[in-house]
C-alpha cells in the first residue's frame, strides 16, 4: 500500500525478481490483486525477460561511466584499482573468490561517492542551496532519494555504471528536490535548468537500469 499512489499499478522489480503490486489504500487491496490476475502473462513474460547475474569475477566485462571495463586478477591482496589499458579501461584487483569481487566493489563505490557528491556541490551552488549530506547505498527501488527537512540525499552507487551524463542528471534530480518536493512541472523546470532535457537520462535508466542493477549479482 501507497498513500501517494493515485492509482492501482504493477512494477516488476528485476533485481528482486518479483512484479510490485501497488495500491493507494487497503481498501483497494482487493482491486489491485484482481487487476494482477488480468495482467499476469505479461508479468510472467517481463520477469522472464529479467537480466540475469553478473557476478564480479577475474575476465567479466562490466559497465563503469558508460563504458565497458574489463575485470582482472593480480593475484595477492592489493585493492582494486582503475586503469587505462591498451584495450580500454581495466580493474585490477588482487584477491580471490569474495574477496575480489569485495575489493571490486569497494572501489566502484569510492568512484560513485566522489562523482556524486562532486555533481551535487556543483548543483547546490547553481541554486544557492546550502551543504546536504550525501549518502551512497545499494537502493533496489530507487536511483536516489531527498529528505529536504533534514538535507540528506541518498544515491544507489550502481549509476556511476550509467554515463556521465545520466549520474548528473540523478544529482540534479535530487538537488532539485530541496526547491520542490513534488514532481510538479514547476520541479521538472528546475531539473531543466540545471541538466536540459531530462527525458533522454531517465529514458536511459528505464532501459538499462536492469543490467545495472544485475552487476555483483
Amino acid at each position: 500500500m501507497n498513500p501517494r499512489a493515485r492509482r492501482l499499478s504493477i512494477r516488476i522489480d528485476a533485481r528482486a525478481g518479483e512484479a510490485v503490486l501497488v495500491a493507494p489504500s487497503e481498501r483497494k487491496l482487493g482491486d489491485v490483486i484482481a487487476f494482477a490476475r488480468t495482467k499476469a502473462d505479461w508479468m510472467r513474460q517481463r520477469l522472464e525477460e529479467r537480466v540475469k547475474g553478473q557476478p564480479l569475477e577475474p575476465g567479466e566485462i562490466i559497465p563503469l561511466f558508460g563504458r565497458d571495463t574489463r575485470l582482472v586478477a593480480t593475484g595477492g591482496a592489493g585493492a582494486a584499482r582503475l586503469i587505462d589499458g591498451p584495450e580500454g579501461p581495466v580493474i585490477q584487483s588482487g584477491g580471490e573468490g569474495e574477496a575480489f569481487a569485495r575489493r571490486v566493489e569497494n572501489l566502484i563505490k569510492r568512484l560513485a561517492r566522489q562523482v556524486l557528491v562532486e555533481r551535487t556541490e556543483h548543483h547546490l551552488q547553481t541554486l544557492g542551496q546550502r551543504p546536504v549530506r550525501v549518502s551512497i547505498a545499494d537502493t533496489k527501488s530507487r536511483w536516489g532519494s531527498c529528505s529536504p527537512h533534514n538535507r540528506s540525499i541518498r544515491y544507489s552507487w550502481r549509476v556511476i555504471m550509467a554515463p556521465p551524463a545520466v549520474a548528473d542528471y540523478l544529482a540534479a534530480h535530487e538537488v532539485a528536490h530541496l526547491v520542490h518536493a513534488d514532481h510538479s512541472p514547476a520541479y521538472w523546470s528546475v531539473v531543466q535548468r540545471l541538466v536540459g532535457d531530462h527525458r533522454p537520462f531517465r529514458k536511459w535508466l528505464r532501459e538499462h537500469g536492469a543490467a545495472l542493477h544485475a552487476v555483483g549479482r
